[in-house]
């Protein structure tokens, strides 16, 4: 239990103890720091429960509050707000009972079992800078989730299901019609047929042939056609399929690797083909299948809708499954192998849409239990100075190792040590180009819109990755300098900044939970960076290895030791890798 949360049941015990029945109680921050450092805000609430006035039920409690050696500076302010302040004494205990494990400072929520659908990354498609958020946003929450006590499950979800596949191999043949895969009397293994294609071949071959579609209606009918094979496992074409996955997953894996994000399930579209045939049943069987010109659709819409509702597309015309529907067999599938408790979706705000329909879907067919919650969690964009989304120079859109790259140069510049060695120094330069990418990408709340700048998120100041991971960097530093030197307790808050440390050090079980509620980043970049200052403005007023008064030296690297452990653990659940030296 936290430390904030262990004073909240004992004020509710307080409450109790004068005939005051609360379901909870909330230490809050004080508006008014000249009044104190907290503020209790219940007297509001009780006043309507049993009738009295907030200014008497305040000073009903105001007494009983005095009798407690731990608060001080008592008083009421306004109709019935109570300000109090922790005294140095408590809180010095308190600190003193995370040392070595500030994890014990976090309120853990109930176990839940939770499958996060993120990155979305397409097969034979360059990821792009709108992967980033995905994949940040979902591997933050994933790292987030399991410190709160979460049993966790990252899912790519690979896009490997579909035309884009069918276009892609339309392309390969057209160049190289010879390869056996297209040999129709091939009686072979596949296995050592060599494909002169790469990675990168693949990236350039698809908006080729996504160009050739849009207009040569005959050459979007062959990439149907092959389609139509690939999803059939004919011979060959399936094989070719296989092939392009591997190919493109290798890539797609090292540029993930490379943001320190990584999934558990490695699971595609096609991994819920199998389902279909189940799910197709389910909804048959509880009459949700209409028929419309050939397709079928399921009727979505509900009397309390603000806002037309479109029907779901269940089976295209043509008999292919829509993209609504592999997500439905995506969902059975889930439900029949792991049975989550929840289903979280990192996708981009403007698929909310296409989310609500899947999920309406599923809630009418009742694919998982009525206490699974399915939820999306929508994400802004990153745009470029213009407010539109980032781009190359020449107007493209910018490939996700291109934005890596840009970053890289920019914080490779600003590296100037000069003892190591080149290869170190590339070394740590990527890596502080991760943290700038990662930090500013989880800055604005999830669902924001933001303009990204090279030079402002790279630069060794200011609210940026790269100023948390120098600032954490001293602190190891002067941690591992005190190597020797007594560090066993907190013997005392010498001064206001020290106590401001230790006021925030207190307030993180509430923004880890609220940034789970949320289902945002931002509430921890936020609080990442006000320790780290109050951190900072404390060391450059301190000379703390050479400080004469030995319990005093004690005492500041002991909150040295508490503010670098909590960043260490934070900067992990961003997905940041902290380098050795900068």
């Amino acid at each position: 239990m936290s430390i904030l949360n262990k004073i909240n049941k004992e004020l509710q015990e307080l409450l109790k103890s004068i005939g005051y029945e609360v379901d909870n109680i909330n230490l809050l921050p004080s508006k008014r720091k000249d009044l104190g450092d907290f503020q209790i805000n219940e007297a509001m609430q009780l006043a309507k429960k049993y009738g009295k006035s907030p200014r008497q039920i305040a000073e009903e409690i105001v007494e009983k509050l005095k009798k407690d050696d731990k608060f001080t500076n008592i008083n009421i302010a306004g109709p019935g707000f109570i300000n109090l302040t922790l005294t140095n004494e408590y809180l010095v205990d308190e600190l003193n009972s995370i040392i070595g494990n500030v994890e014990n400072n976090i309120d853990k929520p109930t176990p839940k079992k939770v499958i996060i659908d993120y990155g979305g990354a397409n097969v034979a498609k360059a990821l792009h800078v709108g992967h980033l958020r995905s994949a940040n946003l979902g591997e933050g929450l994933k790292r987030l989730a399991r410190l709160m006590g979460y049993t966790v499950l990252g899912d790519a979800h690979l896009g490997d299901y579909g035309r884009p596949l069918g276009l892609v191999e339309l392309e390969i043949k057209k160049l190289y019609p010879n390869l056996l895969y297209f040999n129709e009397d091939y009686t072979g293994s596949y296995d050592e047929v060599d494909l002169p294609i790469t990675n990168s071949d693949l990236e350039k071959i698809y908006p080729i042939a996504s160009s050739k579609a849009k207009i040569d209606e005959k050459y979007l009918e062959e990439a149907r056609i092959i389609t139509s094979k690939i999803q059939n496992k004919e011979k060959g074409y399936y094989d070719l399929w296989k092939k392009i996955i591997e190919i493109s997953k290798k890539d797609i894996k090292q540029v993930y690797d490379s943001i320190n994000v990584n999934y558990d399930l490695w699971l595609g579209e096609s991994d819920s083909v199998e389902y279909f045939p189940e799910l197709k049943e389910i909804f048959e069987k509880k009459n949700l299948l209409i028929d419309s010109d050939g397709a079928k659709i399921v009727e979505l819409a509900e009397d309390s809708d603000k806002a037309p509702m479109p029907p779901l597309l269940f089976v295209k015309s043509n008999s292919s499954l829509s993209y609504e529907t592999t997500d439905l067999a995506t969902i059975l599938q889930r439900r029949k192998k792991f049975n989550p408790d929840e289903i979280w979706y990192c996708v981009d705000a403007r698929q909310s849409l296409h989310f609500e329909q899947v999920f309406r879907a599923a809630r009418k067919a009742e694919l998982v239990d009525k206490n699974t919650k399915l939820e999306f969690i929508g994400f802004g964009t990153m745009n470029g100075q213009d407010g539109k989304p980032f781009k190359t120079r020449d107007g493209g859109v910018m490939t996700l190792k291109s934005l890596i790259d840009l970053v890289n140069e920019e914080t490779y510049k600003k590296i100037v040590i000069d003892t190591q060695s080149e290869e170190e120094k590339k070394s740590i330069a990527h890596k502080v180009a991760i943290a700038c990418l990662k930090y500013s990408d989880s800055l604005p709340y999830r669902e924001t819109d933001y303009v990204f700048e090279v030079d402002k998120f790279a630069d060794m100041e200011g609210k940026t990755g790269a100023y948390i991971l120098y600032s954490t960097i001293r602190m190891r530093s002067l941690l591992n300098k005190s190597e020797g030197i007594k560090k066993e307790k907190l013997h005392n808050l010498f001064g206001s900044v020290e106590k401001e440390i230790a006021l925030t050090l207190l307030n993180l079980p509430t923004v880890l939970n609220k940034s789970l509620d949320t289902k945002s980043l931002n509430e921890i970049t936020d609080y990442l960076f006000k320790l780290t200052s109050i951190y900072n403005k404390f060391y450059s007023e301190n000379k703390v290895l050479i400080e004469e008064n030995v319990e005093k030296r004690e005492s500041w690297l002991i909150l040295t030791q508490l503010v670098y452990e909590t960043n260490m653990l934070l900067i992990n659940t961003l997905g940041i890798e902290v380098p050795e030296k900068m």
